[in-house]
């Protein structure tokens, strides 16, 4: 059978002598973590359809919405897929580079910090 330590004794937090010891309890804050978007590269070969479906298999956009991200992409010359974690982020473009040369597309995508 375990038995639980003893609870270690905490110093008064005020004894009235001139060498006592006052501890405060501090709250910790973590930031959120940053945040990195991902950015799909207009080229003039990639199919605007192989694009629409990249949208939609790997960042989870309906047919509307990865319609209007691939026509912004095309205008532009890039657009935000999505914005995730570092390591999400690196994921999605790693999906969509491997589907591109699977293809036969020469479709680039990267990360980028959000501001």
């Amino acid at each position: 059978m375990a038995t639980n330590p003893p609870n270690p004794v905490n110093p008064p937090l005020h004894t009235g002598d001139s060498d006592s010891v006052v501890l405060e309890r501090r709250t910790l804050r973590t930031q959120p973590p940053q945040m990195y978007q991902v950015v799909m590269l207009n080229d003039d070969f990639t199919p605007m359809e192989f694009v629409v479906m990249v949208l939609q298999e790997f960042f989870g956009k309906d047919r509307e919405a990865a319609t209007q991200i691939m026509l912004k992409i095309h205008l532009d010359g890039k657009g935000v897929c999505g914005v995730y974690t570092k390591d999400v982020a690196a994921s999605k473009v790693d999906q969509v580079q491997d589907a591109a040369h699977q293809a036969g597309h020469p479709l680039q995508a990267v990360v980028e910090p959000v501001e």
